[in-house]
């Protein structure tokens, strides 16, 4: 099932770890990473149900591309608890350009093999996902 346009596999474990972090709230966040030599997406990172933003913004090296997927509680302004599922492509400007490249033709593919995610955002920089802007973009 690799993907026409990058030949990117996913790896089982990927939807695994995403269907547990929708479903059951196992994990904060999931970091994805592509593996070129085995020419697939696999996880490389899980966040604690515990852990903060920050936990899951230091985990994002600050020079490679990465996908994610980051489970947001909040509060509304009506008092209602509730929660998005976001995807984040994290494409930092000093990462390679073959890199960047590989993780852009790959994104939309392996995006649809997790069945769920609310609101993508695209960041090439820290300030881009910082947690005001999580928090604009989930209501």
């Amino acid at each position: 099932m690799a993907n026409a346009a990058s030949g990117m596999a996913v790896h089982d474990d990927c939807k695994l770890k995403f269907l547990e972090l929708k479903a059951k709230r196992t994990y904060r966040f999931i970091v994805f990473k592509i593996e070129e030599k085995q020419k697939q997406v696999v996880v490389e990172k899980v966040g604690k149900p515990t852990d903060s933003y920050e936990a899951f913004t230091a985990s994002l090296p600050a020079d490679e591309c990465r996908y994610a997927v980051y489970d947001f509680d909040f509060v509304t302004d009506e008092n209602c608890q509730k929660s998005r599922i976001f995807f984040i492509a994290w494409s930092p400007d000093t990462s390679k350009v073959r890199s960047k490249m590989i993780y852009a033709s790959s994104k939309d593919r392996f995006k649809r093999e997790l069945d769920g995610i609310q609101v993508e955002l695209q960041a090439t920089d820290p300030s881009e996902m910082d947690l005001d802007v999580i928090k604009s973009r989930a209501n």
